[in-house]
């Protein structure tokens, strides 16, 4: 019996969470899971969670109903795993704190929108980093309050050039952390589902999913 993952999808369209949820579905389908995806949070007051190995929220600027964020988070620190990306995971769901802890992080602001800057890789001995360069990247650069306990795997550092006064900032771009018994990785890159031509960022999204899941 293969490994079991849920997509679900909505928010605001600009981050094309439809084609991102079908970008995400082929690749773990590679990876021998059968995937779900479902359009909505409604699903997750209705499902059993629990027979999930892996959760991928693609949902921007959202609600979620308190039930629906209960099984949520009970889910994932049950052990089943969350996985997410740039504000399809980490803009979800302004409200919910408990959402926000559980993922690490919250979006704040994009200075100068879509930019070039750098990645940098401050993990290269973390299997989900194996490999792979600092590299340039374009997209919006993110602006995050995040978690202390994260464990960093690569940084951004804003050069001012948009905003002055973050000048020097350094920010970080992907982490991984635990929420109860589950796993949770987290990549701030993907504003469409394009730049998972970007093989940098798709390979760590594909590993980080796979770690992340039970």
């Amino acid at each position: 019996m293969g490994r079991k993952a849920l997509i679900f999808w909505g928010g605001w369209d600009g981050h094309t969470p439809d084609r991102s949820a079908e970008v995400v579905k082929g690749m773990l389908e590679g990876n021998g899971f059968d995937v779900t995806v479902h359009k909505g949070t409604d699903i997750l007051a209705t499902a059993d969670l629990a027979s999930y190995d892996l959760i991928v929220p693609m949902v921007t600027m959202s609600a979620i109903e308190k039930p629906e964020l209960q099984a949520l988070t009970k889910a994932i620190s049950d052990g089943t795993g969350l996985a997410g990306f740039h504000g399809t995971m980490g803009d979800s769901f302004r409200n919910e704190t408990e959402y926000q802890f559980m993922v690490g992080g919250q979006w704040v602001s994009h200075p100068g929108n879509i930019i070039d800057y750098r990645v940098d890789v401050t993990r290269p001995d973390d299997p989900i980093m194996q490999g792979v360069q600092s590299f340039a990247y374009r997209s919006e650069q993110y602006y995050m309050h995040v978690d202390p306990s994260n464990e960093v795997l690569a940084t951004t550092t804003f050069s001012g050039e948009h905003l002055d006064f973050i000048k020097g900032v350094v920010m970080p771009v992907v982490w991984k952390k635990h929420y109860g018994k589950g796993r949770v990785f987290y990549s701030a890159l993907g504003h469409t589902a394009d730049e998972f031509a970007v093989p940098e960022m798709r390979t760590m999204f594909e590993r980080g999913a796979i770690w992340a899941a039970r």
